[in-house]
């Protein structure tokens, strides 16, 4: 194929320009032409491969090779005897130091996304945009990749980084031909403004997501009890709010969050840390009564789980080795790539089936299986040395045969909320992602941050890769009721789900009328929202919601 401009070079922004000197026309899409350059990683040293043929490149008996799948590029990778951490793909341009860019997070986002200048120091998980305040570039990899990928816009060029560490070394893939990633990338039309670019962008980037049936709405203990919860506290805070649900064809969710499974003999009283999720402990006894309980006084039952957390007294031989990060011996880990693991977190499932759960939110597999939080990720994804017992998988092909274990196990009829979860490998999984770091029932601040940051950069996401939860309200008598009235507005009118952690104390006759009618507007369909001043703005205050101008003091 030759290279052909996607645009006459004469009528492009600079985006634009940026966008044909590494893409063409390909009938009705587009696809990145040939990288410039193609790098290799064993350990911590990098070798260039060479062209060779059409579409690959070659170094001793690495190869990697690009083929088109559809609309996308797929990149394949061979390498018997190298065990290899990582690739690289480079293409040559210049980039306008007037544009912006914005990326994605690895998993949850940390108050930290925003459009900014460029910087080749800089890694922008899963995809890149650039604009220039008239056009918008989008270069991004399609979700369910086997590699962990990033991108960075240099002066002089562009670049794709797939990383192939399995652990915290590099994968033994012998024989095997590893489809790494999908490249796929678009541009703006004539008629879209940045946002709708992204969000159509996002649906591009994931053909076949998983959506719940009907909005999601409902309540979560965390944000007021912070783990010191029980059965009795559950079936009050679930009656009370349930006195504010008006439409029956939707009903909300109770999610019952940390603090109720049994509690490790070395950890006793931990509610962030339990010796199986098979069974509560003493505070909640009986689970299956407990659901029934809730869905009685009007709700749907859900349910928080760590699903790699290990016995007390596991076998060694089933555990993740220490290392930085992730090595108190009071809090060991299951390591995913055992076969006997993967059924005992299945069976979980079968466990919360029979209790009549309806909704699962399993946590901190990013941070268990790294160590890392994605804050934490600049340099790396994880530490340097260790290994998976399975040493044949990428770190992205472990975590999608957990996820999909889980999708699996959960079956048709239960809902799943990934938090601290790979967002682009969630993607397609789980009907629900926690989109940002943890909001706050104690600190505004922290609200605002975690909070309005990630809807107003990751709300393009919604419907198109999951629905996005951008966290509870922590409506509390610590935070002002007039700041969590708006984050409350803000999740309500904005089409994501709305779930509300509600101390009973700071249930008012004011706060209560704002609950149900907040509620109300939560469990229909709704336009997504849309943050008008995001290109300026790292706390959008501007809003369209419901077709309608809203504006927001975050204080």
């Amino acid at each position: 194929m030759q290279r052909r401009h996607f645009v006459k070079l004469s009528a492009t922004t600079m985006a634009a320009l940026v966008f044909s000197r590494v893409t063409y026309a390909f009938g009705d899409v587009t696809l990145m032409n040939n990288p410039d350059e193609v790098w290799g990683q064993a350990g911590a040293e990098w070798f260039q491969l060479k062209p060779s043929g059409n579409t690959g490149f070659v170094y001793k008996d690495v190869e990697v090779s690009l083929k088109t799948n559809g609309h996308a590029s797929g990149v394949y990778i061979q390498s018997p005897t190298i065990h290899l951490t990582a690739i690289r793909l480079k293409w040559k341009h210049q980039t306008n130091i007037s544009a912006k860019l914005l990326g994605d997070q690895w998993e949850r986002s940390y108050g930290d996304l925003g459009w900014k200048a460029p910087d080749g120091n800089i890694k922008n998980p899963w995809y890149v945009l650039l604009n220039d305040n008239k056009h918008t570039s989008c270069f991004g990899v399609k979700t369910g990749a086997n590699t962990i990928c990033w991108w960075a816009v240099n002066p002089d060029s562009i670049e794709l980084t797939l990383d192939t560490h399995s652990g915290g070394v590099g994968v033994e893939l012998g024989p095997r031909k590893l489809h790494a990633a999908d490249i796929i990338n678009t541009e703006s039309t004539a008629t879209e403004n940045a946002f709708a670019t992204a969000s159509r962008f996002c649906k591009l980037m994931c053909e076949k997501p998983r959506l719940p049936k009907q909005p999601v709405y409902g309540i979560n203990d965390w944000y007021f009890a912070y783990g010191n919860n029980s059965s009795k506290l559950i079936r009050e805070t679930t009656a009370l709010m349930a006195e504010l649900v008006t439409d029956t064809n939707n009903r909300p969710f109770s999610v019952v969050d940390a603090g109720w499974a049994e509690y490790s003999p070395l950890l006793p009283g931990d509610g962030g840390w339990n010796e199986t999720y098979a069974k509560p402990n003493d505070k909640f006894k009986d689970m299956h009564l407990l659901g029934d309980e809730i869905k009685k006084l009007g709700m749907r039952p859900g349910l928080w789980i760590r699903p790699l957390c290990a016995r007390h007294d596991e076998k060694a031989s089933l555990l993740l080795p220490k290392t930085k990060g992730r090595g108190d011996p009071k809090t060991p880990l299951l390591d995913p790539t055992i076969p006997e693991n993967i059924e005992r977190i299945k069976r979980y499932f079968d466990v919360y089936r029979q209790w009549g759960f309806e909704m699962v939110k399993h946590d901190y597999t990013t941070n268990d299986i790294t160590g890392k939080w994605g804050s934490e990720m600049k340099d790396s994804i994880t530490a340097p040395g260790w290994s998976f017992n399975d040493k044949s998988k990428t770190t992205a092909e472990v975590i999608n045969h957990l996820y999909t274990s889980i999708r699996v196990a959960a079956g048709n009829d239960m809902y799943i909320i990934g938090c601290n979860t790979m967002s682009h490998l969630s993607a397609g999984q789980f009907e629900l992602n926690r989109i940002g770091d943890d909001t706050s029932g104690k600190e505004w601040a922290r609200t605002r941050k975690m909070g309005v940051n990630t809807m107003g950069f990751r709300l393009s996401q919604h419907n198109a890769f999951y629905a996005v939860d951008g966290d509870c309200v922590g409506l509390t008598t610590d935070i002002p009721w007039e700041k969590n009235k708006q984050w409350m507005q803000l999740l309500a009118e904005s089409s994501a789900p709305l779930f509300i952690s509600a101390q009973p104390e700071a249930l008012g006759a004011e706060q209560k009328a704002f609950v149900k009618e907040c509620f109300a507007k939560a469990a229909k369909t709704q336009p997504v929202g849309e943050p008008l001043d995001w290109l300026t703005n790292p706390l959008p205050a501007r809003w369209k919601l419901n077709n309608q101008e809203v504006n927001f003091n975050w204080g």
